[in-house]
């Protein structure tokens, strides 16, 4: 193990927070059911290109792993885990139910989620009795999600549940067909998780601590980010944890390096040539991202497509410690195609081209077509190193 240091060089961030991500070194030794408690929290999102945001990050580290042990994982009968909001909605280790109590507790404090007062207490009361009668219901079975119109128009129940989700009175710990199921706190938690009080202190300290160890290297800004909590909070809490400052090359700001982060420090340990979701963990903190590897990255799914630049879903390309390139692909039937391909260093097509047959094979995609490559030059070697004619 190397010796502790006060100073970190660029590269050497890199390692070390790649390490941390379980995207360097060996992989995962339990696994699927390691995946969640490593990076501490994997993103939800209902985009599907290739395979689900959450499938592609388990992908991403343990290779070609049957989807369906995937969704197991997450929510299977065995499953350690539940959903709330951290850097977005995730699924999280069902250990870290206590440290979001002050953020249950926030939300509480900000009130109803719609004006009608009495129709959302009727509304939640009727739910928590259903649950408590029937036992863990969707909101399609607690009455519907929509009122009928786009999906955003909530029905009152769902509404009702998903204000309910917010301060803890109920849980999300199961999906069918990608659907929350909903049960309540009081029999999904067991009660050593439940019985645990923390302050808000001590639920800031958790969480940093939980933080650093997803990231190995970070600022203070970073670990804010990384579940989602104000950086004041973080600051005041720093010097209550294992954390140790670190200078790293080229930040402006300190960084604090994780209890055993050294551990990614070592030169040659196993390295990945693979497509990265753009909801992937190691991607969430854009300015963290740039300041790691030296690229500017924006997800254009939400942008109107005639101002997109590369394209609807555009997936980083990680090859060994750099970021090397986008794809934009798309699944159809037995094809994966590449809408657009960029390339940012000549002599990782080589590497971009493993990826891409590395997922296509995962997908069940028997073929690869490219549309686009950027630079146009580089057009016929990423074809050559694809085989395609």
């Amino acid at each position: 193990m190397p010796e502790a240091r006060e100073t970190l060089s660029a590269r050497e961030a890199v390692r070390v927070a790649l390490y941390a991500q379980g995207l360097r070194g060996p992989r995962l030794s339990g696994g699927l059911k390691d995946l969640v408690p490593q990076l501490r929290g994997v993103q939800l999102d209902t985009i599907s290109v290739l395979a689900r945001s959450h499938e592609l990050v388990a992908y991403a580290r343990l290779g070609a792993v049957p989807r369906k042990k995937i969704e197991a994982t997450y929510w299977g009968p065995r499953a350690e885990t539940f959903e709330y909001w951290s850097h977005a909605a995730c699924v999280l280790p069902l250990e870290m139910w206590p440290a979001f109590a002050a953020q249950r507790r926030r939300r509480t404090e900000r009130g109803f989620r719609w004006h009608q007062l009495e129709d959302q207490r009727r509304s939640c009361a009727n739910v928590v009795q259903r649950l408590r009668d029937e036992g863990p219901l969707s909101s399609r079975e607690l009455g519907g999600a929509k009122k009928g119109g786009e999906w955003w128009d909530w029905s009152e129940v769902k509404i009702a549940v998903e204000w309910l989700l917010d301060m803890g009175t109920v849980v999300c710990r199961e999906r069918r067909s990608f659907e929350r199921v909903y049960d309540l706190a009081e029999r999904a938690i067991p009660s050593l998780l439940r019985d645990q009080v923390f302050d808000d202190e001590s639920c800031a300290r958790v969480l940093v601590e939980s933080a650093a160890r997803a990231m190995g290297v970070a600022t203070a800004k970073d670990l804010a980010a990384y579940h989602g909590f104000p950086v004041n909070t973080v600051r005041s809490v720093l010097a209550s944890t294992t954390l140790r400052p670190v200078k790293v090359e080229g930040w402006r700001d300190i960084a604090y390096l994780s209890e055993n982060a050294e551990a990614g420090l070592q030169p040659k340990l196993r390295s990945r040539n693979v497509l990265l979701s753009p909801f992937d963990s190691l991607l969430w903190d854009r300015a963290r991202l740039e300041r790691l590897f030296e690229v500017t990255y924006r997800l254009e799914a939400y942008v109107p497509a005639p101002k997109r630049v590369v394209g609807y879903f555009a997936m980083p390309v990680l090859s060994n410690e750099r970021l090397v390139g986008l794809v934009d692909p798309k699944r159809d039937g037995h094809t994966l195609h590449a809408r657009h391909v960029v390339v940012y260093r000549a002599g990782a097509v080589d590497h971009i081209a493993s990826a891409l047959r590395e997922a296509a094979t995962w997908v069940d995609c028997d073929s690869i077509s490219i549309d686009r490559v950027t630079p146009t030059e580089l057009s016929s070697a990423l074809e050559t190193s694809l085989n395609i004619s």
